[in-house]
């Protein structure tokens, strides 16, 4: 006999609660997140989703109609699965940013702002505006393209570098296609921004480029040299 949905739902919460959220699995926080469903066990679509996905890795990301195919999943319950993700997401680079004191490598851009970015389905540009000692001041979103690409100008970023008195920034954006390889407009943006820095007194210290995982830097590429 199968358990009603809203015994299962009980059943999870009090598994969570005795043991710690920690200590259960990826499908049973799943069901969780989604909460009673009028029409099928959460915990049964919960395994159903998990296993479709290989895991809640290939879940993140997701959209909304994607998730409503499943049946019985409703609107409510796949904006739900959206918003937990970004919540944790959030969470991810809040406290990452908050961490990082200092930059002194393309390895820690990578580290603070892959988590952010590496699912967007729109290339953004972000600034990063560094003080003197390559500190953090602050990161600003400079420009959201389309799939394909940005409208960048360098007087949007310069224009925040000025405001926050930064003495250096580095470029960041993100290939949706998840492949960081740049492209030669990547190449020419990243050698104009450099110029325009030189004019303007505050360095171009580095352009990543953020694929999925991964990240290219230009400067060890040898296009920028600070």
């Amino acid at each position: 006999m199968k358990e009603k949905p809203e015994t299962s739902i009980e059943i999870l919460r009090s598994k969570g609660y005795l043991r710690g959220f920690e200590n259960i699995g990826d499908y049973e926080l799943l069901a969780l997140v989604m909460g009673r469903l009028p029409s099928v066990s959460s915990a049964s679509l919960a395994q159903e989703i998990v296993d479709v996905y290989g895991g809640l890795d290939g879940l993140v990301g997701a959209g909304l109609q994607e998730l409503m195919d499943f049946r019985g999943i409703g609107r409510a319950g796949a904006l739900r699965i959206m918003a937990s993700f970004e919540l944790g997401r959030r969470t991810i680079v809040v406290r990452r940013q908050r961490e990082m004191k200092k930059v002194r490598s393309p390895e820690d851009v990578a580290w603070l702002m892959i988590p952010e970015m590496k699912s967007l389905d729109r290339e953004h540009f972000k600034a990063i505006l560094l003080n003197t000692k390559n500190g953090i001041l602050k990161i600003v979103t400079v420009a959201i393209g389309s799939l394909n690409a940005a409208l960048v100008h360098p007087r949007e970023i310069f224009k925040a570098a000025v405001a926050a008195s930064a003495a250096g920034l580095i470029i960041v954006h993100n290939h949706p296609t998840g492949n960081p390889e740049p492209s030669r407009e990547d190449k020419d943006l990243t050698e104009r921004f450099a110029r325009c820095g030189d004019l303007m007194g505050i360095d171009l210290v580095d352009h990543i480029i953020i694929g999925d995982d991964s990240y290219v830097s230009m400067r060890e590429r040898g296009l920028v040299n600070v």
